[in-house]
């Protein structure tokens, strides 16, 4: 997946700096990403999903705020309504290169920006946020005991994260006076509301009333025990899953035209943890599977083994063949069952007479209705001729080349 390094005016001209992920080919639609107070784009949950969306054909645009992370300002200069007009001045640059925002994602604060701007932007047919709160000045709960200092002296240095920030009078002012309810109301785009019960910086009640302000199409999607940050790997893996399902309900989605060659399309296998096997599976725009490893063999048991897969894919493709014929002749077929199970075995033991060891696919086929004896005979037999069988038993040749080395 590549990953530009950019900078775009901010709201007062400051270079905010961002990242565009990129999807590997033809882009489907664009998302811009809002980060969390005092957090930055190169946050976990940010890059898990932003890095999914560009699996599934999304170009992610996810940057800092004004005086945050890279870009540059004053973080004491800024307050929500800066932040309102950061995220429209992304939408700006976007719409530029000609990648004019389909969706919103924003994560706590960001989130309650998202949700402020989503109606003033007017290509926005999707929006999500992620541990919102409902009120913006839900944030100075993590200064509160600084506000006097703050209001008596204009602004003050407090500790956040186990970072200093400046937080001015002018910002405490901004945020506590912002209203979200109106904003909500009048966006007419798809919501979807992300929180964790167990959310100590945020509570659920910010999720159910979002949820309550909103018009429909809107959906709410519990993060189950994920921490306000969602910082484990699991959770923004899941976070993710759930916004690129949903995305492609309501931003329709047109596949590409699969590669000369490829009938069914490009599937492509990304690192998804570079520090253990994980894999993203991505068939097309619209598919997606985990692979991995056992915990035994040094993986973390996220996804099914490769092995698994290729027996998955000779379990299903023979339940097909088995339908496929009984429709066909019109038989009292009612429910196919096909489990699969792999093994290597000597050679000598599979009746093969090259090599030492063979890959041994056991097949068992549960056959279900009232069908006869001639009937199930045949349906086995079938079941021999299913297209991935046959590859699997006549061997396929396979090609190989680093990309960019035509």
């Amino acid at each position: 997946m590549p990953t530009q390094r950019i900078t775009f005016p901010g709201h007062d001209g400051q270079l905010l700096a961002a990242r565009l992920d990129l999807p590997e080919g033809p882009r489907l639609a664009t998302a811009l990403f809002a980060h969390c107070f005092t957090c930055g784009k190169d946050i976990a949950a940010a890059r898990r999903i932003a890095g999914r969306l560009a699996a599934m054909g999304f170009a992610v645009l996810r940057f800092d705020f004004t005086g945050l992370g890279h870009s540059e300002g004053e973080f004491a200069n800024t307050g929500f309504t800066s932040n309102l007009e950061d995220l429209q001045a992304a939408a700006a640059w976007l719409s530029e290169q000609g990648m004019t925002p389909d969706m919103l994602i924003g994560h706590s604060l960001g989130g309650a920006a998202v949700l402020g701007v989503a109606p003033r932007i007017g290509s926005v047919r999707a929006a999500v946020t992620i541990g919102a709160p409902f009120d913006p000045g839900h944030v100075i709960e993590n200064f509160s005991d600084h506000l006097a200092e703050i209001k008596e002296q204009g602004r003050a240095s407090v500790s956040l994260a186990g970072r200093r920030f400046c937080i001015s009078d002018s910002f405490v002012r901004d945020v506590t006076e912002a209203s979200l309810s109106d904003a909500i109301g009048q966006f007419r785009g798809a919501l979807l509301v992300m929180h964790a019960p167990r959310d100590e910086t945020v509570g659920i009640q910010n999720a159910a009333d979002i949820f309550m302000a909103a018009k429909h199409p809107k959906s709410f999607v519990t993060l189950d025990d994920a921490d306000h940050l969602v910082s484990r790997a699991e959770d923004a893996e899941y976070a993710a899953e759930l916004i690129a399902a949903w995305s492609a309900r309501y931003l329709d989605l047109v596949p590409p035209a699969p590669p000369i060659g490829a009938p069914e399309g490009v599937v492509r296998a990304s690192e998804a943890d570079p520090k253990g096997f994980l894999q993203d599976v991505n068939s097309g725009p619209n598919h997606h599977a985990l692979a991995d490893e056992p915990e035994a063999y040094g993986g973390t048991n996220r996804g099914m083994s490769p092995y698994g897969f290729l027996s998955a894919g000779l379990g299903a493709c023979t339940s097909m063949t088995i339908r496929m014929y009984a429709r066909r002749k019109g038989w009292p077929l009612t429910h196919v069952e096909v489990d699969v199970c792999h093994d290597k075995v000597h050679a000598q033991d599979a009746g093969a007479r090259v090599g030492n060891k063979v890959d041994l696919f056991r097949r068992v086929i549960r056959l279900e209705g009232a069908l006869d004896e001639d009937q199930r005979a045949k349906l086995l037999e079938i079941a021999d001729k299913c297209p991935v069988h046959r590859t699997l038993e006549g061997g396929a040749k396979v090609e190989t080349r680093l990309a960019g080395a035509d």
